[in-house]
């Protein structure tokens, strides 16, 4: 399961214009009908709100220069005003952009070609290259074999309002949008912005390209885009090899933010690399994945692959965090990943909080390391749902850390419920070596009857440290521990020494009294909003709460807020949401 990078070396087919320009491929739009999908799937995440207006910037004409494209436009003309409009994007192309400059194309229209803004064009934080539609809609742009818009060796860019569509040439080798940087040294390019873009019809929709010397980007914000129907995945971010002696980041502050990536479907003959995610982001430093939604990628993802694909993901990457988002249905060809969120190799100092998966194939979330060093450790899984994952794979379950030396790994107050899938029966929780100074927590674990918990070691506890977590099934209760199959939680406990404060026992096997919803779209029900499971939740509160173990009081700071958002009061009881006091 040894990750690599989801794209190839991303310099072929580069071409450049007379002064220069090139770069490689990103992308992301959103439409207006996707926001709708989008913030009705996310009302399942705290404070979901719709995307703001697009305000179109004022212009100054001592901010820089405004040119225009339009169907009913002539080359010959100067291009500045919409009467005297360019036509074609190979006049726009010639163009030699400086700070301020924006490029308008007419929406509804429909144009030819490709874009490229290369180290020969100028733009900056104040004073951006804007390149967006103008009219009411968005202007398309449709790629014959190349990428749509390129930007290579230069950044203070802004790209918005535009429908991106590949055909397909595009589709196999091109970037719908692609930021490249291949710069010797450590340069890092400031401020790039890509906002209410759709892309779709290429090899990857948007990308984030870091030269062999950790050469990149800062300061990037990609919002309210769609991503979809692309080969290898929605957006990627990516850089050099991964040295866990010196780490090195190509990228650095980059925010992914109300992004919609699905059906990124994956290359069927692709056996040598993972394709088919939707959004990947690799070599990132502080970097963020807020309030978006992944579904349905993978499907075409290669039956022989060595990796597969996952919904939303980081890699080599550190101060990563993945927040209130919404990742479902993603698949994988093969028998490896297909699953929600995964924190990959070499990933340190990164949490993934307030998120939903659900119906994947593989695991809900999955810590994961194939590299033989120390870099992965210190992450965070808390207050995150899992709800029926594991739907293809069964050596995965909801939530799943594996592979070589997983470190100081803290897993708490989630919430996985598993159920049969034919005979697909994942367990809730699952541990393989080598983990080392992993806490899980105060967690819900329920299944219909597979192991609520598969552990291929006999685990320590200076390896794997189990507490205050409630352990259910509604059929048969197992639990998986070092080879050996326990079917009571005294009998486990005991001969493991897990679930205990010193002599003080912790944990449960008591039913948290959470209902199925009638639509697995719509999550499991953990508010107790039925008014006949309302009096239950009663009974379950209490129970629950005594069988949690205080974070505070073991030095953990629990957050300020649950999964719905509601406020902590106190400790936390057991799961992703906050239970109050007992009964």
């Amino acid at each position: 399961m040894l990750r690599q990078r989801n794209e190839g070396d991303g310099a072929t087919g580069l071409q450049r214009s007379a002064h220069q320009k090139s770069t490689r491929a990103v992308a992301g739009p959103l439409r207006r009908s996707t926001a709708a999908c989008l913030c009705a799937t996310a009302l399942l995440l705290a404070g979901c709100s719709a995307p703001a207006p697009y305000v179109p910037l004022l212009e100054n004409p001592r901010d820089g220069r405004t040119f225009y494209l339009s169907p009913q436009g002539d080359d010959r003309d100067d291009g500045r005003t919409p009467q005297t409009a360019w036509r074609t994007l190979l006049r726009a192309d010639a163009l030699r952009f400086k700070p301020g400059d924006r490029l308008r194309l007419k929406a509804g229209a429909r144009f030819r070609g490709r874009l490229t803004i290369g180290q020969g064009d100028a733009g900056n934080a104040r004073k951006p290259v804007v390149i967006e539609s103008y009219g009411e809609g968005r202007a398309t742009i449709a790629a014959r074999g190349t990428r749509a818009i390129e930007v290579h060796n230069t950044s203070g860019v802004v790209v918005r309002d535009l429908t991106l569509v590949g055909d397909a040439a595009s589709f196999r080798s091109h970037e719908g949008i692609a930021f490249v940087n291949d710069l010797p040294g450590d340069r890092k390019l400031p401020y790039v912005r890509v906002s209410d873009v759709e892309v779709s019809g290429f090899r990857n929709g948007l990308r984030l390209h870091g030269g062999t010397e950790a050469s990149g980007f800062r300061d990037v914000v990609i919002s309210d885009c769609a991503l979809h129907d692309n080969q290898d995945a929605g957006l990627v971010a990516d850089g050099p090899p991964f040295s866990a002696d010196a780490p090195a980041y190509a990228h650095d502050e980059v925010t992914v933010s109300r992004v919609t990536a699905y059906r990124n479907v994956g290359d069927p003959l692709a056996s040598d690399r993972n394709t088919g995610s939707g959004i990947v982001l690799g070599s990132v430093h502080r970097g963020r994945v807020e309030r978006s939604v992944s579904h349905d990628n993978g499907s075409s993802s290669s039956p022989d692959a060595v990796e597969g694909p996952e919904g939303i993901w980081t890699y080599d990457s550190s101060w990563m965090t993945l927040e209130r988002n919404v990742s479902y249905g993603n698949h994988t060809g093969s028998t490896v990943d297909g699953g929600g969120f995964g924190l990959d190799n070499n990933v340190s100092h990164s949490l993934v909080q307030y998120n939903l998966a659900y119906g994947n194939d593989g695991s809900g979330f999955l810590a994961y390391s194939a590299a033989p060093n120390t870099a992965h450790r210190d992450n965070t899984i808390r207050y995150n749902i899992s709800h029926n994952d594991g739907r293809k794979l069964p050596h995965y379950g909801g939530i799943v850390a594996l592979g070589w030396r997983v470190a100081d790994l803290s897993i708490y107050q989630n919430t996985v419920l598993t159920t049969a899938n034919g005979a697909v029966r994942a367990p809730a929780l699952r541990l393989e070596p080598s983990l080392r100074g992993v806490t899980v927590r105060n967690n819900v674990f329920v299944t219909d009857g597979s192991p609520v918990v598969a552990a291929l070691g006999a685990f320590d506890a200076s390896s794997v440290l189990m507490q205050g977590n409630d352990y259910h099934s509604s059929g048969h209760w197992a639990l998986l521990w070092g080879g050996r199959e326990y079917s009571d939680m005294a009998t486990w406990r005991q001969a493991t020494s897990q679930e205990s404060v010193g002599a003080q026992a912790t944990g449960t096997d008591r039913d948290p009294c959470l209902a199925q919803a009638p639509v697995p779209a719509a999550g499991p029900n953990l508010r107790g909003s039925e008014p006949a499971r309302g009096a239950l939740a009663g009974r379950c509160v209490g129970t629950l709460a005594a069988a949690a173990v205080d974070l505070r009081a073991m030095g953990i700071n629990p957050g300020q807020v649950d999964y719905f958002g509601a406020p902590l009061s106190g400790s936390p009881g057991v799961g992703a949401v906050e239970t109050g006091p007992p009964a």
